[in-house]
């Protein structure tokens, strides 16, 4: 398809109708990743023609882009507030962590690719913001950390840099498991996850 019809078909595509298209094309990039996926397969899915999907979208990369940059946009609105709101050391920690969850409930599959693509694609100029983004992320939970142990709210011996790799993880690989709607809300499964990461799991004497 030529590039300026594209360019009139995306722009008087049904706003609902492309929110639809990406949610299940973010389904199947979770599902058989990037590379694997072809606009066949996501067009099969929607129950549509493959040339059919070229009126919402221009590629499957143009999918990508916007399935990520919306979940990263609201990722870091929610973020953003937590850290404006000048919170102590451990509920930041809490607040971030509890917001994370939101975002999975949210944002399942693109939590996923993101996890399994974004490695690789900031190497592409289109991506870069991957890498920015992932910056940020570092910059707010290390320093939210190391605030902590200076107040003395964290143990002094903290591996500042492990606590937040193990944290980091810990939280995002829910997104493997986590299905919307089920027996706990991203509310309790925060809870739960903060009282094993910062109280622990063993009785105290």
């Amino acid at each position: 398809m030529p590039a300026d019809k594209k360019k009139t078909t995306t722009a008087n595509a049904s706003p609902e109708r492309r929110r639809e298209l990406l949610n299940i094309a973010a389904e199947v990039f979770a599902a058989h990743g990037y590379n694997a996926t072809t606009v066949r397969r996501i067009a099969d899915e929607a129950g549509m023609l493959a040339g059919s999907l070229y009126y919402h979208f221009d590629s499957k990369e143009s999918m990508l882009d916007e399935i990520l940059s919306s979940f990263l946009t609201e990722l870091w609105d929610g973020y953003d507030a937590v850290l404006a709101a000048r919170l102590g050391p451990r509920e930041t920690i809490e607040a971030l962590v509890t917001e994370s969850f939101r975002e999975i409930d949210r944002h399942r599959a693109a939590v996923a690719i993101y996890q399994k693509e974004a490695r690789h694609l900031t190497a592409q100029p289109r991506f870069g913001y991957l890498a920015d983004s992932q910056q940020k992320f570092e910059r707010a939970w290390l320093g939210t950390l190391e605030r902590g142990v200076a107040d003395g709210v964290f143990r002094a011996d903290l591996d500042i840099r492990l606590t937040y790799r193990f944290v980091r993880d810990t939280v995002w690989v829910a997104a493997s498991w986590y299905r919307p709607g089920g027996q706990h809300s991203p509310e309790e499964i925060a809870r739960q996850y903060l009282s094993m990461v910062l109280d622990g799991i063993a009785l105290r004497a």
